[in-house]
This record gives structure tokens, sequence and C-alpha cells, in this order.
């Protein structure tokens, strides 16, 4: 298959979606798929991947995303029936709007991905432009979709909510799982919070929580790592968390930049719980990366993760502070070697169904199925309008 993946920016350590966006067009190349990732040339790499297909910026602000190069390409490659895939990840830019104005000039497969950009939290959050880019751009743009790709049955349901009807993958992100690093000694057990510093992610019913517990338990500490700046993000919040701290007179709490790579790997093997208190998310990926490195998690219902009680690899919680601290008691109380065996759990489960090449798998049979369907639907596919 001839597959372009559409995303708006990489860059030199890709984490959330980005990173699975990379991932998965390695696996697909490494199983002999054509493809050709396209992205803006937003933040120049010392060692682009060999299949990346950078485009320039157009004139106006950068969260615009605007690029007439991208799109100029894109209508060649469609006009030319030199592509058969063309998949897009990502929302909310003009560089997400060009794989649909493309689509709709030939015959290709137009797949879309919305990586939580259709869930409530999120739709009903963010600049209030959104509120006219939506019916005016975007859902226009998506119309002419041939498949939606779905991390997770939440998600599913989010795009059946907008009264999208096409069939819909249901496929996870997958994972890479490291060798097991050994643990640091430190002189606290550690709760670790790792991810973007943004309103969405709960951090504020974290550090309510936190100042309800701290006392209890004097041996542990909270480390928030990660930053609130991002392609499109708004810095701000970092200050705001900070003025929270402060006002709320919380204790034994470390603010910690991005890490990436080895160090990072190296931050969730030494904690003892990993927690994201998330009020919307797709998937979650530093759950996962967590769980692959042997560390337990606590994960709100704001994120699909209700396979952390099934296998007994952590919580699966209901939004809001006081479920939070009735977790927080459970898991701050239980000894280290009780939580060490949760994450051992949480580890095998990620080696055994979230391999990129599983997943990987599953996306190939999908695009053969879009492009020849007299193939059987496969599993994982989802058709019911």
């Amino acid at each position: 298959m001839r597959v372009i993946h559409v995303v708006p920016a990489i860059s030199e350590e890709a984490s959330g979606a980005t990173y699975a966006v990379v991932r998965l067009c390695e696996s697909l190349i490494a199983q002999g798929e054509e493809l050709t990732l396209a992205a803006l040339d937003w933040a120049p790499m010392s060692s682009p991947p060999p299949f990346l297909k950078a485009f320039p910026l157009g004139w106006g602000p950068h969260r615009l995303g605007r690029s007439p190069a991208m799109q100029r390409w894109l209508d060649e490659k469609v006009r030319s029936k030199s592509v058969d895939i063309l998949h897009n990840n990502g929302m909310w830019q003009l560089n997400a709007l060009y794989p649909g104005w493309a689509a709709r000039k030939g015959n290709v497969n137009f797949v879309v991905s919305p990586h939580g950009a259709f869930s409530e939290w999120a739709m009903q959050h963010g600049s209030i432009l959104k509120k006219v880019f939506w019916p005016v751009l975007q859902r226009p743009a998506l119309e002419c979709a041939a498949c939606f790709h779905a991390t997770a049955v939440s998600e599913y349901e989010d795009i059946r909510r907008l009264g999208f009807r096409q069939p819909v993958a249901i496929i996870p992100n997958g994972i890479d799982i490291p060798a097991l690093p050994p643990k640091q000694q430190v002189d606290f057990r550690t709760l670790l919070f790792l991810g973007r510093l943004h309103p969405k992610k709960g951090l504020d019913l974290l550090l309510s929580a936190w100042q309800i517990v701290q006392r209890r338990f004097p041996e542990w500490r909270l480390v928030i790592v990660g930053s609130d700046d991002g392609y499109y993000g708004k810095s701000g919040y970092l200050d705001e968390l900070h003025l929270r701290v402060k006002k709320l007179g919380l204790e034994r709490i470390e603010f910690v930049g991005n890490i990436y790579g080895i160090e990072k790997t190296q931050v969730y093997r030494d904690a003892d719980v990993f927690i994201l208190p998330t009020y919307s998310e797709n998937f979650g990926m530093t759950v996962a990366e967590a769980l692959a490195v042997g560390t337990p998690a606590i994960v709100s219902k704001g994120a699909p993760w209700e396979g952390l009680a099934t296998h007994n690899a952590g919580w699966w919680i209901d939004l809001g502070v006081d479920p939070l601290v009735a977790c927080l008691e459970d898991a701050l109380g239980r000894s280290p070697d009780n939580l060490e065996q949760m994450g051992l759990r949480g580890r095998d489960w990620m080696q055994t169904e979230f391999s990129w090449t599983h997943i990987s798998a599953q996306m190939a049979e999908t695009y053969r199925w879009l492009f020849d369907k007299s193939l059987p639907v496969p599993a994982w596919v989802r058709v019911d309008f």
C-alpha cells in the first residue's frame, strides 16, 4: 500500500500522539508498506526519520498551521494517483484540513485519527475560534473520511456522538517495552505525574488531594515532570500551579521540566506509583510508558484505562478530589513489594497487547480492507450504520 500520514509536526524527542504516529509509521514500513510522513517544518531535526517530508510554514501565526507547499503536494499526490491511503492525525489547524480537501479531489481512502480532539471536554474547551472553525472548516473536511481510527471504545463513542457514520477502527496506540533499569535509591517514595502541563490533565485535583494526604504519608513525595509549552500551547499554566502550591501549603512537591529518552525511562522506573487524574484523554501514552517499565498507575475515568483494574496493575477511579484521596490512601499505604508486583503485571499486559508489531499489523489490515472491500471486515472495525 502507498500510504501518506499527515501530522502537524514532530520533534527530535517525540512524545504523546506524535510519538505514536512516528512509531506506527516505522512499524508499517517494517511490514513492507510504502509510507511518507508529511509534517510542518516546525521544529527542525538534526536526525529526521528517512520517511519524513517536511514543509515550510506559510505566512500567518504558527498556530494556524498554514503551509501552501503541503497543500499543493497532497493535491498532486492524489491527482497523480500515487497514494492509496491518506491518513490524517490532528485537528484545528489548516494542515489538518489539507488531507480532507485533497481526498475529495480523487479516489483515495481518507483515514482520520482524532487523537482525543472529539472528547466532550476537548470540544467544549479551547479558543472561541474553535466554535467557528468546527462547522465552517473542520467538520466539512472530515465528511469524506472512509474510516476513523479510535484508540479506545470511548473515542469511538465520541465519533458517533458527533454524528459520523463511517466505519471506525478501534486500535490502541502501541508502546515500546524497554529493558528494566535498576531502581535508584532516593530518600522518599515517589508519586509521579509526567506529561504536558495543561488544565485538562487534572493537576488541580491532584494538588488538592495531595494537600489532604501529604501529612499522613511523610515518606512520600509528589514529582511533577513536564512543561506548559508546546507547538500550540500557551505558557503560563506552570505559574498557576506554583501559586496553587503556595496557597495550599503543599510539602514535598517537586516540579521538573521536560525529560527524554533514557532519563525519562529512569524516572518512570524510580517512581513507586504513576498518576494521571485527567479530565479527558483519548489514550494516555504516559500510562502505557509507566506500565512498560513496571510502575503501577492511578488513572481517572477521563482516560480509557479500565484494564488497570482487570489486570490488577493499578487503579481506574472516578473523577474528583474525593475518589482521588481515597485511592491515594490505598496506594500510598501499600508496601514497595506489593506495588512492584502490580507494576510487573502491567508490564506483562503491555508486552502482550500493545506491541507495535501487533498494532501496526491491525492498521495494515484495516488499510487493505478499505482498499478492497471484498475482504472480511477486520474484527476491530465497527461498521454499525
